[in-house]
């Protein structure tokens, strides 16, 4: 393993405040900090939202635009120390890249996953086929991503199943709310006045004591600066020319989200970390928010 390898992945590498004052110092940036007019919604937006999400992943169904999240032992060491047969809920799950490399380093862990996308289904069951792990326990005949539009709340059911990542018959390890939910680099792709209904669905499929842990784009990073005034549709939220949106939190935004859901706050902190693209010579200045939140007991 290489030493890049080895940095914890929310040291800091550079000071947030110092980047925070450089950029609002800036005047070629000052349209990113203007106020900004809120929009009426549209009906359709999530299912806009959704075909975008479809549309982006048809052209990277490589998979070489994702890497697999080797880091997510080192960040949230619960998941190594976790119980047989602990419960895992991967919100967003893209083509798979947290669940399974969850799946590669933890023995009987059980990962449940949905995405908006069917096209990231699609693909995260062909990546999870080919590796050789399960989704769900060997006793369960299971259906590893099922292509259905059901609302977070509903993977904990009357009967304590899944409705999302469903099995002919249900063993005793998997029935009942979920240990762990895994929110990364998902929120910001969902628009602003529905990021409170989506952490408390969050919230509601947890065990009292279980914990959710957070990693998406934080205030100020090089991405956020990328864009250009056109595409604001927010304060701090932006729409990509392929549909995709991007909001990029700050600590505030984040904690108050998160408590307002009923979490207790555990961890929550800005990850900055400087990379160099070496065949371009240029400096990056990466902001991600890292966070852990529990349950009540």
């Amino acid at each position: 393993m290489s030493s890049q390898e080895t940095t914890e992945y929310y040291s800091n590498d550079f000071d947030w405040e110092k980047l925070r004052e450089r950029i609002e110092d800036d005047p070629t940036l000052r349209y990113h900090f203007l106020p900004f007019t809120s929009q009426s919604s549209s009906s359709s937006s999530s299912i806009l939202d959704s075909q975008s999400w479809n549309h982006f992943h048809a052209r990277h169904s490589t998979g070489k635009f994702f890497k697999e999240r080797r880091y997510l032992f080192k960040e949230f060491p619960e998941l190594a120390s976790c119980g047989e047969y602990s419960k895992v809920l991967e919100v967003g799950c893209g083509n798979g890249s947290t669940a399974i490399s969850i799946l590669r380093c933890k023995e009987n862990i059980l990962v449940f996953a949905c995405d908006c996308s069917t096209e990231a289904l699609d693909r995260a069951t062909e990546i999870i086929n080919a590796s050789n792990v399960w989704l769900v326990c060997d006793s369960c005949c299971i259906m590893p991503l099922q292509k259905q539009n059901t609302p977070i709340s509903d993977f904990e059911n009357s009967e304590g199943g899944s409705s999302d990542i469903t099995s002919s018959k249900k063993s005793e390890c998997c029935i009942g709310p979920m240990d762990f939910v895994t929110l990364i680099f998902t929120l910001s792709a969902v628009p602003l006045d529905r990021m409170s209904t989506a952490v408390a669905e969050c919230f509601s499929v947890l065990k009292p004591g279980g914990l959710l842990f957070f990693r998406d784009y934080g205030l100020y990073d090089m991405t956020m600066l990328r864009f250009e005034a056109d595409q604001r549709v927010g304060f701090r939220e932006y729409k990509r020319s392929d549909g995709t949106r991007s909001y990029f939190f700050s600590l505030d935004i984040a904690r108050d989200l998160f408590l307002a859901a009923g979490f207790i706050e555990v961890e929550l902190v800005y990850c900055c970390v400087k990379s160099v693209n070496r065949r371009k010579q240029k400096t990056m200045h990466r902001v991600w928010i890292h966070g852990k939140f529990q349950k009540p007991m």
